[in-house]
């Protein structure tokens, strides 16, 4: 039965190891232990100011926590240094000798050196190691919460910097120089008009189709498409042509505007050399001055109210007034009347609108086209126009194409931004600083991934250099363990003893 109880364990929880059920119940440990080990760790200080060359004694002493066992390995190193200073009696006159000698004895004194790594061991299980884990697994969470915006950065980024060429495709630029591209557009904006207006001349088909059938179903007498038939006839020729049925003789344009400069302030305004704050500009102003200036008329002045109005005999001012329309002269066009009709706004307006008539024409003709059948369609036009009875769906077909076609190209958005660009120079500023706005977003993304790059990468060196502290107090925690668990052996016969909920 004794043999079977000396191979019983005694397992003992690490966290009662300094607790009453072991320092005071077994009296392993004094309660005034701290203060004994507090003593001994100010003579250790002072013992590691004097020590002989070695490695191995540097390596004990770089940065490691001096222990009671640390103490025993000194000083076997120092019975081989301080091996002449050993007297015939076995004792060594060597003060480092004696210093190492007299902590070992204190520290086996009431048994601080077990109180102390029992205190070693519990610190490094409860408080040591759970705040190096709790910081590795911050700075891992860290890691993963930053790439995750990082990535989303990159996306937003690279998202605005297509909606901006998206946007600089929909004006026709690349959006390298978005303000003279755009003043580029609008400088060709009138040869882009003219071969609109040279397309009209292929409407001529569609137009008379139009007036034919409205005669032969309406019987209207009056003018269709007006605007349409003009410029099938004459192209994208000027307000005045149109209005007044003859040719300029001279058109006077207005110079393009370029787009505004910025701002300037009062801070960017060249004074010139003043000569500096106190500068002399040989102005003085002294009081009691008289400057010659009177408020009062005087007596001379009082019948004509205080004021000369000149020699009498001048002969009067003319002033001719003109009639309305009349303020130019004939054959030449100025002011909007020198824009073409698909630059000025209300003829464009106006083309617009009769193309869009003609579209609904064309599709409403379409439409019947497919629903007529062949006798029906017979016995009803068998009476109409050539031009009428001529058509087939493919030829309604291929006019309402053509016309769509113009009208796409009309109102698209990037005709329609010029056409406001070209009423406005101003206008230019506007859309390139709605465009730079989305760079600029784009840029403060980027900005903000390579800041949180920077501080993955600071999370990333903080892991590094938590997992070796890490790995060094768990080789040291279990090191503690073993001298604990063995000590403690000892004195129970060589029981095994085990350490429970050690943990790093």
């Amino acid at each position: 039965f004794l043999q079977d109880y000396q191979k019983l364990p005694i397992d003992i929880q690490t966290s009662k190891l300094l607790d009453s059920d072991w320092a005071r119940d077994r009296r392993h440990c004094s309660l005034k232990w701290q203060a004994a080990v507090q003593s001994i760790r100010e003579k250790i200080t002072t013992a590691v100011q004097d020590m002989p060359e070695s490695e191995e004694l540097r390596e004990l002493l770089s940065g490691s926590y001096i222990h009671y066992f640390h103490c025993q390995r000194i000083v076997e190193i120092l019975k081989g240094t301080e091996a002449s200073s050993k007297n015939i009696f076995g004792r060594y006159s060597s003060q480092r000798m004696k210093d190492w000698q007299e902590i070992l004895s204190l520290y086996e004194k009431d048994n601080a050196y077990l109180a102390e790594l029992a205190s070693l061991l519990v610190r490094s299980v409860t408080y040591e190691g759970p705040a190096l884990r709790r910081q590795l697994a911050k700075a891992k969470q860290l890691q993963q919460e930053l790439s995750r915006k990082e990535l989303e950065c990159q996306s937003g980024a690279a998202d605005l910097r297509e909606r901006y060429y998206c946007a600089c495709r929909q004006y026709g630029i690349t959006g390298h120089d978005v303000k003279r591209e755009l003043q580029a557009l609008v400088k060709d904006l009138p040869s882009g008009l003219g071969r609109l207006g040279q397309e009209a001349a292929c409407l001529e088909e569609p137009i008379q189709l139009y007036g034919a059938f409205t005669r032969f179903v309406c019987d209207w007498s009056g003018p269709l498409l007006p605007m349409l038939t003009f410029a099938q006839k004459r192209g994208n020729a000027t307000a005045y042509e149109w209005r007044t049925g003859v040719a300029p003789t001279v058109v006077e344009r207005a110079p393009v505007e370029d787009a505004p400069p910025d701002t300037v302030s009062e801070e960017t305004i060249d004074w010139g050399d003043l000569g500096g704050a106190g500068a002399d500009l040989g102005i003085t102003v002294e009081d009691g001055v008289d400057w010659g200036i009177s408020l009062e008329p005087s007596a001379d002045e009082a019948d004509c109210g205080g004021i000369d109005w000149g020699e009498e005999t001048a002969s009067p001012v003319e002033i001719e007034v003109l009639e309305m329309g009349t303020d130019c002269p004939d054959g030449v066009a100025r002011g909007e009347d020198a824009l073409t009709l698909l630059e000025n706004p209300q003829t464009r307006s106006q083309f617009i609108n009769e193309l869009m008539e003609l579209e609904l024409f064309l599709v409403q003709r379409l439409t019947e086209m497919s629903e007529e059948g062949d006798v029906l369609a017979m016995s009803q036009f068998q009476q109409a126009p050539p031009v009428i009875q001529a058509q087939t769906r493919d030829k309604v077909q291929a006019m309402l194409s053509q016309v769509r076609s113009m009208l796409e190209q009309l109102t698209n958005l990037r005709m329609q931004h010029l056409f406001t660009i070209q009423a406005s120079p101003r206008y230019v500023e506007r859309v390139t600083e709605l465009l730079r706005q989305k760079l600029k977003q784009a840029e403060i993304l980027a900005a903000k991934q390579r800041l949180q790059e920077e501080q993955r990468e600071e999370a990333l060196a903080e892991q590094a250099r938590l997992e070796p502290k890490i790995d060094l107090l768990a080789q040291r925690t279990r090191e503690l363990q073993r001298l604990i668990e063995a000590d403690i052996s000892k004195r129970y016969n060589d029981r095994p003893v085990n350490m429970m909920g050690v943990t790093v």
